[in-house]
């Protein structure tokens, strides 16, 4: 019963997908259309944070892809559409940011912090390593003390104290 509920949530789920795109948005040009369609997976949906226009069905999503429809009707190329909504809505319009230099951090924390827990790992490893190969040695009395115990465990009888 639950593969049959999550298959229909996941079906449901690329139903409305599906459906995000509304034939009245849609070009009659194919191309055209297919740029579209592309620069359309490029951009976030400001309502839905993580999702990208073609697939949102938010008010502003619609909007968007109507605007980035306008525009290459208009003759612009794919980079002058997106730069002109990254003029409009700022950065946070691209779901990949740009490289440059404002958003280097952005690029290079997520290799940096890997990098850092790798090199935690291996000192850890190491370290729990070199302390289980050399164990502390014994002084005699807890020698004496090991071989009592262990006599006693031996024959079923408790050890002394």
């Amino acid at each position: 019963m639950r593969r049959l509920v999550l298959a229909l949530a996941v079906l449901l789920l690329h139903m409305a997908a599906a459906m995000a795109v509304t034939p009245d948005e849609m070009l009659k040009d194919p191309v055209l259309e297919a740029r579209a369609r592309h620069i359309s997976q490029e951009l976030r949906c400001m309502v839905c944070q993580n999702q990208d226009i073609d697939d949102s069905a938010a008010p502003l999503a619609h909007d968007l892809r109507v605007l980035v429809r306008d525009r290459l009707k208009a003759g612009d190329s794919d980079q002058q559409v997106l730069d002109f909504l990254v003029a409009r809505y700022g950065e946070f319009v691209l779901l990949r940011p740009r490289f440059e230099p404002h958003t280097l951090l952005l690029w290079g924390l997520p290799p940096l912090a890997l990098a850092a827990g790798l090199i935690g790992l291996f000192f850890a490893a190491r370290r729990r390593n070199s302390v289980a190969a050399q164990p502390e040695a014994l002084n005699a009395a807890e020698r004496q003390r090991l071989a009592t115990l262990v006599e006693g465990s031996a024959d079923g009888s408790p050890p002394s104290a």
